[in-house]
């Protein structure tokens, strides 16, 4: 099996959550490769994300004796006191989110030698209305489908409410800046650059492989001039079973630093600008007799809050149409004060040259961030 190049590892393309914040900047996918790449490989990762939180306003007043108030009331009983900000000090920020993400990344792996490899990424992403065919999985209607006939009910969290096949994408920072996607608007969200250095820790008999990385991510919107900052550490472990099958587990945790070098004035995408994110991720391969590949895998990820925890304490929520929501019309904001947790699907065919990934991406916690996601990679090895 050794002969074959492409299989390095756990099968898992680029595959982190497309989070409407998090399409602005860095955000470090863990690496379960074993080894360098042994070719110079180019990979395509397209997605599509379906994210849905309808327009709600966020005030965190300045006023110390107040906030006190406000702890000691649950979040839907502290009213809403915000008038402008002479009558009110304090942050005032809105939010709403309405579309079908489609998003690229185009990957560059090569090997610097043995133990260093060192990966390019570019990254862009467009807000659509999410129609068929081109939005099969992450459409309006299909999720609505599901809520209605599968689990959920009828119009769970509003978008039948509000209106199907829409772009609303419009947020309002706590220093005044405001933004507003178009559909169809293309974003050229960033470059990366990612080195991981693979030491030999354990005896190779034991097949546990470490590797430990260093990532760059240069942001190269309007809305987040700045360059993020980051490091990870990886462990995967192999289990040679029976007919030549194997399984294995990988495990990996990271941290960054969100706009480490400004270059510009960007916007505030939550105020927790130390992140920290983790994966475990288990896959079973099972080989045919010509030597390819089939590997079937299910990740679970987090990922530390956007804003900092002790705003939750005296956050105050408006939605102008609350009532014509059934459950989430706060999830705009509240969320961003929550970890965030997701369980993803893979299904990966590998050959000498050539690869392909699929992966349904499910956010069981309902935070809608997104709610549903899909991707599909491909993979092919460039020259030893």
């Amino acid at each position: 099996m050794d002969s074959i190049p492409i299989k390095n590892g756990i099968e898992k393309p680029n595959s982190i959550s497309s989070h409407h914040f998090g399409l602005f900047h860095l955000r470090i996918n863990q690496n379960f490769q074993e080894r360098p790449v042994d070719r110079t490989t180019f990979q395509i990762v397209h997605e599509s994300a379906n994210s849905f939180h309808p327009f709600v306003e966020t005030f965190l007043t300045d006023d110390p004796v107040q906030r006190e108030q406000l702890s000691q009331l649950i979040w839907y009983r502290r009213g809403f006191s915000y008038v402008d900000p002479q009558t009110t000090p304090g942050d005032y920020m809105t939010i709403e989110v309405d579309a079908v993400f489609k998003i690229f990344r185009f990957d560059i792996k090569t090997q610097i030698n043995k133990r260093n490899e060192l990966g390019f990424t570019l990254r862009t992403f467009v807000p659509t209305e999410g129609h068929y065919p081109f939005s099969l999985f992450t459409s309006d209607e299909s999720i609505e489908w599901f809520h209605s006939n599968i689990a959920g009910g009828e119009d769970a969290f509003g978008r039948r409410f509000f209106g199907l096949n829409k772009v609303n994408v419009s947020y309002s920072d706590r220093n005044g800046k405001t933004l507003n996607l178009k559909k169809n608007q293309i974003i050229f969200s960033g470059v990366e650059l990612n080195h991981f250095y693979y030491p030999q820790l354990f005896d190779p008999q034991k097949n546990i492989a470490v590797n430990f990385g260093s990532h760059i991510g240069i942001n190269t919107t309007k809305y987040n001039p700045s360059i993020d900052l980051g490091i990870s550490a990886n462990f995967v472990k192999k289990w040679k079973l029976k007919s030549k099958n194997e399984l294995r587990l990988g495990v990996g945790f990271s941290g960054m630093r969100k706009r480490a070098i400004e270059y510009g004035s960007p916007f505030d995408f939550g105020n927790n600008l130390w992140m920290g994110s983790g994966e475990t991720n288990l896959e079973f391969t099972k080989y045919t007799q010509k030597g390819n590949s089939h590997s079937f895998s299910v990740n679970y990820q987090f990922q530390t809050p956007y804003n900092k925890r002790k705003e939750a304490d005296f956050y105050q929520l408006r939605s102008i149409d609350w009532q014509g929501i059934n459950a989430g019309w706060h999830n705009g904001f509240s969320t961003l004060y929550e970890t965030l947790t997701i369980y993803t699907f893979f299904y990966s065919y590998q050959r000498k040259n050539f690869g392909i990934s699929l992966y349904l991406k499910e956010d069981l916690k309902v935070n809608n961030a997104p709610d549903l996601q899909t991707g599909i990679s491909i993979k092919i090895p460039l020259k030893k």
